[in-house]
């Protein structure tokens, strides 16, 4: 065989290794039922902040463990552990979308995204003429 048959059956390989490892890697959009039923898989949970229950941070302690509960979807309620300082305008957020498993009745969050009001209102945008 030539080498440039042997080189490009070996870039074809790696390739599909990376896409196969990306397509293991990936969350999954659900809730925190599915979630809890498959403990130790990665899900993306959507959902909203409890504002009645208050939120743990505390930097001298532990710069990167901030805790709080989170409403999904279905609106069952959760205590997520984010393994990462607080967010910045985490109290200004709309939705927000937790990257992590399920262990036991706790959500630990490796990554958050978080949906903040647009500064950009509806009723601030005038026609253009």
């Amino acid at each position: 065989m030539k080498k440039s048959y042997i080189i490009a059956i070996l870039i074809i390989g790696i390739a599909f290794a990376a896409i196969i490892s990306t397509v293991n890697d990936s969350g999954t959009y659900s809730n925190f039922s599915e979630a809890a039923a498959h403990e130790g898989k990665v899900y993306h949970v959507v959902g909203k902040l409890n504002r009645e229950k208050p939120y743990i941070y505390n930097p001298e302690q532990n710069a990167n463990l901030f805790t709080f509960y989170l409403y999904d979807n279905e609106g069952e309620e959760r205590k997520v552990l984010l393994n990462k300082a607080k967010p910045q305008d985490f109290d200004k957020s709309e939705q927000i979308v937790i990257i992590g498993k399920m262990k036991g009745d706790e959500f630990i969050a490796s990554d958050i995204l978080l949906k903040c009001p647009s500064k950009y209102a509806d009723e601030n945008l005038k026609p253009v003429s």
